[in-house]
């Protein structure tokens, strides 16, 4: 749907989504489980939400993908014409059950498993995916049983995250003028390893904001403002790390995309469900300060990740299967084109 000029904007709104819905939603509950609501109203909101939002996409929501809109065309073209000669590409192609498993489940699996930039950008960003969740745990042991707040109130220092988050966000977006201008002056062709200084930046903030966190959340006589203050650090690298490392992995993968995705999202999935298991006993064992030491230090030790890519990234791409070693071209008019039989094109011209 997006063009190399314009994704990188379009993963920034998408990821803003993702990542600050779960941090608005403690507050949110909070007030809700506090008022005169209770507690079912968090469902009956959530229920709501989710209802509207599949009638919209089940009313308004288009197909995009071309082969599938060309299917529709060719089908169209056939009820008019009452040619049944005219056919879309995609209809030429015959899928069973087999190739469905290899494409959707093998091909993300082999990626993950054989493709070094796909393995630890993913180990990576499972690592950060799971700490936002972790942090659901962190922050009301901070602000609610050690500053005493109650479960709504508690829920407010998020905005500290969410704030650094925003800040991610503008920084990328300011960052996108520079960004086209290097893609124009090399003719429209990008190099994945463009988007990774944010993530090197990110990197660093939220190791940062990490320490900050742990050394500052917990001791009561410590004002709750200071740690609130370190979201702005975790929230600023949490995004920047996402966002370009996704951006990274499209651009480095192109047609294999959906796959390098799909293999990303099936790790740091198995993280954001795992951390918050173990979080409520390594926060007690040992308690907030060393707690935030210890995550900031594996933090730091993830740093080098897009700082080696950065250098070596083309060399590894190159080696690579799935990677394409030159640019894709768009389709041309005749591609995207529905196959009409040679004898028919005047009477399919006519009916058209």
């Amino acid at each position: 749907m997006f063009d190399n000029r314009t994704r990188g904007l379009a993963i920034t709104v998408f990821s803003m989504t993702v990542f600050t819905g779960p941090l608005l939603a403690p507050f949110i509950g909070g007030f809700i489980v506090e008022s005169y609501l209770g507690w079912r109203w968090t469902e009956w909101l959530v229920a709501i939400m989710g209802s509207v939002a599949f009638l919209l996409n089940l009313f308004f929501l288009e197909e995009t993908y071309p082969p599938i809109i060309l299917i529709s065309k060719a089908a169209e073209l056939r009820r008019r014409t009452r040619n049944w000669g005219i056919h879309a590409k995609q209809e030429e192609i015959e899928i069973d059950f087999r190739e469905l498993i290899t494409k959707n489940f093998s091909r993300p699996m082999r990626l993950l498993v054989t493709e070094p930039i796909v393995l630890l950008l993913s180990i990576y960003m499972a690592f950060i995916y799971g700490l936002l969740y972790l942090f659901l745990t962190a922050y009301p042991i901070v602000f609610q049983q050690i500053h005493g707040m109650s479960g709504g109130v508690g829920g407010l220092p998020y905005f500290g995250m969410v704030i650094g988050m925003l800040i991610a966000g503008i920084y990328i977006v300011l960052t996108q003028p520079s960004y086209n201008r290097k893609l124009a002056a090399n003719n429209g062709i990008p190099v994945p390893e463009w988007r990774l200084p944010p993530v090197i930046y990110g990197g660093v903030s939220f190791a940062g904001g990490l320490f900050w966190f742990g050394w500052s959340g917990y001791r009561a006589d410590i004002h709750w403002i200071v740690p609130t203050l370190s979201g702005l650090l975790t929230g600023f690298g949490l995004l920047s790390i996402f966002l370009q490392s996704l951006n990274y992995l499209v651009d480095a993968y192109l047609m294999f995309a959906a796959s390098a995705i799909a293999a990303n999202t099936f790790l740091r999935s198995l993280a954001g469900a795992g951390f918050p298991l173990f979080s409520q006993y390594m926060f007690a064992a040992l308690h907030v300060n060393w707690a935030g030491t210890l995550l900031g230090c594996v933090a730091l030790c993830l740093v080098p990740i897009p700082i080696g890519f950065l250098f070596y990234g083309e060399r590894i791409r190159r080696k690579s299967a799935f990677a394409p070693t030159k640019p894709l071209e768009m389709p041309s008019e005749e591609d995207d084109a529905v196959t009409v039989p040679a004898a028919a094109e005047k009477k399919g011209d006519e009916a058209v």
